[in-house]
């Protein structure tokens, strides 16, 4: 049997911007195998288009949240949709010290406030981090982890891996993990236990080698799984049979 792959994070609102529809990237992804995919929100406007995205296709779900880099828009009208059917996650939120697009300050105060609502809502939390891990994981670690907390395009080494995994967190992990230059990230995903890794492709961003340069899309996805699988020495089936039980548990997908 062919694997089956989810695709845990992905912006379909976006990939029309810089390469297929929403219709034609879900219909690649299912020819290639990818069967499920989790479209993601990164403020509240582009959550709304999120969940409308969700609800056109089967197989499709959506997450809301204010990304770091919007938080200081703030998050008015975030938590109305938490109710939403098509809502399997707050996020992606978290906080991004190599643009600084919104003040730190804000960034944590948005980060703490999204935490608190996956706790309150009994969601799963996206979270992006880049440039700031000691911060990231010291507010997870101040808020509370929710249990179903996915470090989503893993960008670290093996240290902040174990930091991610010490707190309960899932990490998954994008085409960086093909990219000649990131051994960190392919050190990282050796280490990563079966039940706490997820795979994703981020699209329309960071498409895996041979595509990198090029909009990305959810049909590439199997190319970031044969490079997991690859580090981690297991078969691609055995990841993307993994990988489809831990996201199913982690936003608690139908089955």
């Amino acid at each position: 049997m062919a694997p089956r792959w989810i695709d845990d994070h992905c912006h379909l609102d976006l990939t029309a911007e810089r390469g297929p529809s929403a219709e034609e990237a879900v219909a690649a992804a299912r020819a290639a195998g990818v069967e499920r995919l989790v479209t993601v929100g990164t403020d509240v406007a582009s959550s709304s288009a999120a969940i409308e995205v969700a609800r056109s296709f089967g197989g499709v779900w959506a997450t809301a949240g204010v990304h770091p880099h919007d938080a200081k828009g703030g998050w008015d009208g975030l938590e109305a949709l938490l109710g939403e059917p098509e809502v399997v996650a707050v996020g992606e939120c978290g906080l991004d010290y190599h643009y600084d697009h919104s003040p730190r300050s804000v960034q944590r105060e948005a980060f703490a406030a999204q935490i608190a609502l996956a706790h309150a809502h009994d969601l799963a939390l996206v979270v992006h981090t880049r440039e700031a891990w000691d911060d990231t994981l010291d507010i997870l670690a101040a808020e509370g982890a929710p249990a179903r907390t996915v470090i989503h395009c893993f960008t670290g080494g093996p240290a902040d891996a174990r930091r991610c995994l010490e707190l309960g967190a899932h990490l998954s992990f994008s085409g960086i993990v093909t990219f000649k230059g990131a051994p960190e990230v392919r050190e990282a995903a050796a280490l990563c236990p079966l039940d706490r890794l997820l795979v994703e492709t981020d699209a329309p961003f960071l498409a895996p080698v041979p595509h990198r340069g090029r909009a990305n899309q959810p049909a590439y996805l199997p190319l970031v799984g044969e490079a997991v699988a690859g580090v981690t020495g297991r078969s691609a089936v055995e990841v993307a049979a993994a990988t489809w039980t831990n996201a199913a548990r982690v936003y608690r997908l139908p089955d």
